[in-house]
C-alpha cells in the first residue's frame, strides 16, 4: 500500500474532532468523500482503521498505529514546509563560511554577530578545515561563502570586493631592520619569520614577496594567535608580516614598529566569493554589506 500525507492528516483530524462530520469540515471536504478516502486506505491496507460500532468513532489497533505515525510525521512536514517558505521568501537558509585569511577570524566575528541578530533563521557556521580547498568546496555546495584574497575566473562564482589592505612588516622597535624606510625580500634571509599556521601560498609574505624571487627566511615559526605573534616580535624572537588592519586593531605598543614591504608598499584586496545564483539572496547580500561596514569601522574603506 501507499500511505500519503493526506491519509495521515485524515486519521488525525478524525481522532482530534471525534467524528466524520467535524473532521470533514476541518479538512474542507464532504463527509461522503472522507468516508470514501478511509475505505480506500482500508482496502489497500487490508485492515480496519476504526471500530465502527462504537460511539464516538474509535480507532482500531491498526488505526492507533497510523495515528502514532501521523503525530510523528506531520509536525516534521509542517516544519519542512515552513523552512521551504522561508527559503522562498529569502528569510532562512544556510551560511557556511570558509576562510582563506587566517587573520580574518578576528575581523569576521563582529560581522557575524550582527548578521545572527538580523537573520536568526539562517544557519551560520565557520569551516576553517576547508580553508585550503575552499573554492572547490564552494562549487560543491559544501560551503556558501569564501573569504579570500585570491580571486579566480571561475564560471558560476562571484567575487564581491570587501576592502583593500596592506601587508606590513612588523619588528621590535630596537630591531636593526626597524631603521629601514621599507623592507625587501632579501632582508628576510637571516630572519626568523613568525607566521600563522597556514600553507605558505595563503600567506601574503610568501605568495607576493618571497616565493616569486625564491627567497627563504632563516627560519619559520608558526603561531596561532595575533597577540602572541606581536608579543614574540616585541621580544625580538623574530619578525612578522601582518595585514595593516590587524596591527591597527591591536592597542599600539612602543615595543614594535611597522614598515611597508617594498618601496611602493603592497596592496591586497579581500573578497567574498559566492555562487552566482546565491549572490543576490537577501541574507547573502546583507552579510556582504555588513562586512563592508565593518571595514569602514576599521578605517579600511
Amino acid at each position: 500500500m501507499r500511505i500519503e500525507f493526506r491519509h495521515l492528516r485524515t486519521i488525525k483530524a478524525i481522532h482530534d474532532t471525534g467524528g466524520l462530520a467535524r473532521a470533514a469540515e476541518q479538512l474542507n471536504m464532504t463527509q461522503s468523500a472522507l468516508s470514501h478516502q478511509i475505505k480506500g486506505i482500508e482496502d489497500q491496507a487490508g485492515v480496519a482503521l476504526f471500530a465502527r460500532r462504537t460511539k464516538p468513532l474509535r480507532l482500531s489497533a491498526a488505526g492507533e498505529r497510523m495515528l502514532a505515525a501521523a503525530e510523528k510525521i506531520l509536525p516534521q512536514v509542517v516544519a519542512l514546509e515552513a523552512d521551504f517558505a522561508g527559503l522562498v521568501a529569502g528569510k532562512s537558509g544556510r551560511m557556511h563560511i570558509a576562510i582563506e585569511c587566517h587573520a580574518c577570524f578576528e575581523w569576521l566575528f563582529p560581522v557575524l554577530e550582527q548578521f545572527r541578530k538580523a537573520w536568526p533563521d539562517v544557519d551560520v557556521d565557520i569551516r576553517p578545515g576547508l580553508a585550503f580547498d575552499a573554492l572547490p568546496a564552494l562549487r560543491r555546495e559544501d560551503v556558501d561563502l569564501v573569504i579570500s584574497s585570491d580571486p579566480e575566473q571561475v564560471d558560476g562564482t562571484d567575487f564581491s570586493p570587501l576592502f583593500d589592505y596592506e601587508p606590513v612588516f612588523v619588528a621590535a622597535a630596537n630591531h636593526p631592520l626597524a631603521r629601514r624606510d621599507f623592507i625587501e625580500a632579501a632582508d628576510f634571509c637571516d630572519q626568523t619569520l613568525i607566521t600563522y599556521p597556514v600553507d605558505r601560498v595563503r600567506l601574503d609574505v610568501f605568495s607576493q614577496l618571497l616565493i616569486p624571487v625564491k627567497v627563504e627566511p632563516a627560519a619559520v615559526r608558526q603561531v596561532e594567535l595575533t597577540a602572541v605573534i606581536l608579543m614574540l616580535v616585541a621580544s625580538n624572537r623574530g619578525v612578522a608580516v601582518l595585514p595593516d588592519w590587524v596591527v591597527n586593531q591591536i592597542k599600539y605598543s612602543a615595543d614594535y614598529v611597522t614598515r611597508p614591504l617594498t618601496k611602493g608598499g603592497m596592496t591586497r584586496r579581500l573578497f567574498a566569493a559566492t555562487r552566482t545564483e546565491d549572490t543576490a539572496q537577501p541574507f547573502v547580500s546583507h552579510l556582504i554589506r555588513l562586512a563592508r561596514q565593518e571595514a569602514v569601522r576599521m578605517g579600511r574603506a
